[in-house]
């Protein structure tokens, strides 16, 4: 067993995370997480209100006895998003763990504090791991700029990013970006790390209500098949490489173009319905990290689970015996 200050303050087997993701985290995929020894997060947005969020949150309580999260993700929107009533549903619900991401959860954090609910952020530098640990977060989540989404502008890898963070703060922090497998694991926490988020990791597992072809596209792309859109736009997102999205990095390699000149190839809504729904995995803009290049299968998560932390144990083992040998 593994344990770790994350598996410790949230009351898990395991330093295995899986955060909220859009079209992805709904209950029956976070209860299978949480039932497995990890740490799973509902998305929040999307549920339109409260009340659906409340729902889905003792949907997923149906499922599972075990400690699981909701992601808020604080993102502007030209249609209002309802994140008081999100918070107000969190906290009544008896919810204890929070995933927050995108601007700082500052606004958020007294009523959290109060309800003692614990506050993950996720950054993509030290700079704003830094802020977001004096205005009160529990843990910050690093994002390297392996990721899948949105990665920042700074192009940091996880490698440097991850003990440049955990040098900088006081607080437990989680890897995030290119984790797949028990050596990431391992790497993580030789790095300084008490955890690790995987996203794409957890879309290959049979659980995960995406369309196999998917999936199957996750376990045949290598590392190299994914592209950064919006670079121009200084709003990276790193998506997998398809037609679509290399449609988006040629208009983009003209730096006068705007997100008018790609949204109808960049809509979440096409992404979700064409890719996600319907299988075509060549015509819409979806998320994917650099670690598919380390997906090879598409297990349960409850194996999935098991083989990572299996794996993980060999190496730290490993490691051990060569520094009694030396």
């Amino acid at each position: 067993m593994i344990k770790t200050r994350i598996t410790e303050m949230f009351g898990v087997e395991t330093p295995l995370i899986m955060g909220g993701m859009t079209g992805v985290g709904y209950a029956p995929l976070v209860a299978a997480v949480a039932n497995a020894g990890a740490l799973g997060f509902i998305t929040a947005h999307h549920s339109p209100t409260a009340e659906a969020l409340w729902e889905e949150i003792k949907r997923c309580k149906d499922l599972t006895d075990k400690p699981f999260g909701i992601n808020l993700t604080l993102l502007p929107s030209l249609n209002p998003i309802p994140y008081d009533e999100y918070r107000h549903a969190i906290i009544e619900s008896g919810i204890k763990i929070v995933e927050t991401a995108g601007r700082n959860p500052t606004d958020h954090l007294p009523a959290f504090k109060e309800a003692g609910v614990k506050v993950i952020h996720k950054c993509t530098s030290v700079r704003h791991a830094v802020t977001a640990a004096k205005h009160g977060v529990d843990v910050i989540s690093i994002d390297g700029f392996e990721c899948a989404g949105h990665p920042g502008e700074d192009d940091v890898g996880l490698v440097v990013l991850l003990p440049a963070t955990v040098d900088a703060v006081d607080i437990p922090v989680i890897a995030s970006g290119g984790m797949a497998d028990g050596r990431s694991l391992a790497a993580a926490l030789a790095l300084g790390a008490e955890g690790v988020n995987m996203g794409t990791r957890f879309m290959a597992t049979q659980e995960c209500a995406i369309h196999e072809n998917v999936k199957k596209k996750i376990v045949e792309n290598t590392e190299r098949d994914t592209l950064l859109t919006n670079r121009t736009l200084r709003n990276t997102s790193r998506v997998a490489r398809n037609a679509v999205s290399e449609e988006v990095v040629r208009i983009q390699q003209d730096p006068t173009k705007t997100i008018e000149d790609v949204r109808h190839l960049v809509a979440g809504v096409r992404g979700r319905t064409n890719v996600m729904g319907k299988g075509d995995t060549d015509d819409g803009i979806w998320t994917v990290g650099q670690s598919q290049g380390l997906i090879h299968d598409i297990p349960t998560v409850a194996e999935m689970v098991r083989n990572i932390m299996g794996q993980a144990e060999q190496v730290l083992e490993r490691s051990a015996r060569r520094l009694q040998a030396a």
